[in-house]
């Protein structure tokens, strides 16, 4: 999947290791970057879903359309997809939502 961004912050974060350690430790900054490379290699959302990659699971009420899959504990990494045939994943942002 092509991936997009919410804003230049998160953008920063899911592509720059210094930044991501710096804003949230080495493990978490590890977590983002292995979850950030599976959603470009998968094909699509769906696949993600079925193979249980990253645990990732569709979200509900408020944040219904939107997908989630797992950080360091309790964090996940938020994202909605656009687009059918050529999907592309939206990073929303990294939250405890709990």
């Amino acid at each position: 999947m092509d991936i997009t961004y919410k804003n230049k912050k998160i953008e920063k974060v899911c592509t720059d290791a210094k930044t991501a350690e710096r804003t949230y430790g080495r493990e978490m900054a590890d977590k983002i970057h292995q979850r950030i490379d599976e959603i470009d290699a998968a094909d699509t959302v769906e696949m993600m879903i079925q193979f249980h990659i990253g645990r990732c699971h569709p979200l509900m009420q408020n944040r219904k359309g939107q997908y989630a899959v797992d950080l360091v504990h309790p964090y996940r990494l938020i994202f909605e997809k656009n687009g059918d045939e050529i999907q592309i994943a939206n990073i929303l942002e990294i939250v405890d939502y709990h």
